[in-house]
């Protein structure tokens, strides 16, 4: 009882209204002092959220003498608050981005494993046209689920993967590389849905999340640029070794500086 209390309070009930309105469902039509006993507070805050909720048409009052009262029923409560609710969000959608223009959607900082975890499958649930992701193994074997039920809701998934992962859901792009960069760099996360929503970062420690259109602009480009150069490799092995050398040693001299801890990609 004390959890729908609780939820009751969020819905903008104080503690005794909410008491009051589930002590009316046990008993109604009930006077006043009834209602006290049942929902065991003091007398006088009874009246006090009686005359609340039957200003808010939650409670009704008949006409004798003493004075009985009787509660709408849950279905109206939940459906009339539904409504209240859809038309609040609906007045803050249209009237929110007017209170200031060009508004720029921020990059948040998320620390942890476990809640960079969530966030990313939190992506991963809400969306509906594309996933672009770019993950470790042992990282994705935490994700396969939600992965497999945005595949099936007909989601777009292409994937990098760093290890030997196993999916049937999606384009996935073999990274070779990968035990030097996680040594080198860590271990990362880099996920994009629907264009609009992305994360990058540590995976073990610390990545940022935004739907800021600039930054997830770039995330984009920095997955399908990974993706094409997979391709590539994939296709024309020797021909990329004949020309660039082993892991590309020749081409990361032409682009790298000198002295560049960065030699690995």
């Amino acid at each position: 009882m004390d959890n729908i209390v609780e939820k009751l309070k969020e819905l903008g009930f104080n503690s005794y209204e909410a008491k009051v309105y589930l002590a009316l469902l046990k008993k109604y039509p009930t006077t006043g002092y009834e209602i006290a006993q049942t929902a065991n507070i003091p007398q006088s805050r009874a009246y006090d959220a009686l005359k609340s909720l039957v200003s808010e048409q939650i409670v009704i009052p008949d006409d004798n003498k003493p004075q009985k009262y009787s509660p709408i029923s849950p279905k109206e409560l939940t459906k009339r608050f539904k409504r209240k609710i859809n038309s609040t969000i609906d007045y803050l959608e249209k009237r929110l981005p007017e209170v200031k223009e060009n508004y720029n959607e921020p990059v948040h900082n998320i620390e942890g494993y476990d809640v960079i975890l969530e966030k990313t499958k939190e992506l991963i649930n809400n969306s509906q046209r594309s996933l672009y992701i770019e993950i470790w193994e042992e990282d994705f074997k935490h994700l396969d689920k939600e992965i497999e039920a945005a595949y099936d809701r007909g989601v777009d998934i292409k994937i990098v993967a760093y290890g030997k992962i196993k999916t049937q859901f999606g384009t996935v792009y073999y990274h070779n590389w990968a035990n030097d960069i996680e040594q080198t760099i860590g271990r990362l996360i880099c996920i994009l849905a629907d264009n609009k929503e992305g994360i990058f970062g540590k995976i073990e420690k610390d990545a940022i999340w935004t739907e800021n259109a600039k930054i997830t602009f770039l995330l984009k480009e920095f997955m399908v640029h990974d993706m094409y150069l997979l391709d590539v490799g994939l296709n024309f092995p020797e021909q990329l070794k004949y020309f660039y050398g082993p892991g590309f040693k020749k081409l990361k001299d032409k682009i790298l500086a000198k002295d560049s801890k960065y030699n690995i990609h």
